[in-house]
């Protein structure tokens, strides 16, 4: 039997983080990278569609394909959150992480182009994802707060 692991997966819609994006971006096999706009602007003349945002729907239509996923397969999908332009999600499967990232975007997909009001778009992730195997409850703790909690608290004021 495969040992199981607990994993920290984003993947962000097509077209809305880019290499070189203002806010950081992160290079396979690199980490976090400085904002490089020369690079950004490139990037975005490439783009061969318009991005992609998720509306309410669609976000309750994500979290929800992940849940079935999850169920089908046996995993534990400990927190989820579908943003308007990224998914967050922390998951404890028996499988390599490119399975559990490919399976469950490609689920996401499937249900957001079956669902009553499909999202009918070209491209609606962008390729890979972003995937951390967390070692310890600690780091556990912290990925689920942050995908519960953290995600609503980015644009608040600090005053209040």
């Amino acid at each position: 039997m495969t040992e199981t692991y607990v994993y920290f997966i984003t993947w962000c819609t097509y077209g809305n983080w880019l290499p070189g994006d203002e806010r950081g971006w992160r290079k396979r096999n690199a980490g976090t990278q400085l904002p490089r706009p020369g690079l950004n602007r490139w990037c975005q003349e490439q783009m061969r569609y318009e991005p992609v945002l998720l509306a309410d729907k669609d976000r309750l239509t994500v979290e929800s394909a992940c849940h079935e996923h999850c169920n089908q397969r046996s995993w534990t999908l400990i927190a989820v959150s579908a943003r308007s332009n990224h998914v967050h999600l922390v998951v404890a499967a028996n499988a390599s992480p490119k399975a559990v990232r490919d399976q469950l975007k490609a689920n996401c997909t499937r249900r957001l182009r079956t669902q009553d009001e499909p999202l009918d778009v070209p491209q609606t992730w962008a390729k890979g994802a972003d995937v951390e195997i967390l070692d310890n409850d600690d780091e556990i703790q912290k990925a689920v707060a942050y995908v519960l909690e953290a995600q609503d608290c980015k644009d608040r004021d600090s005053d209040g």
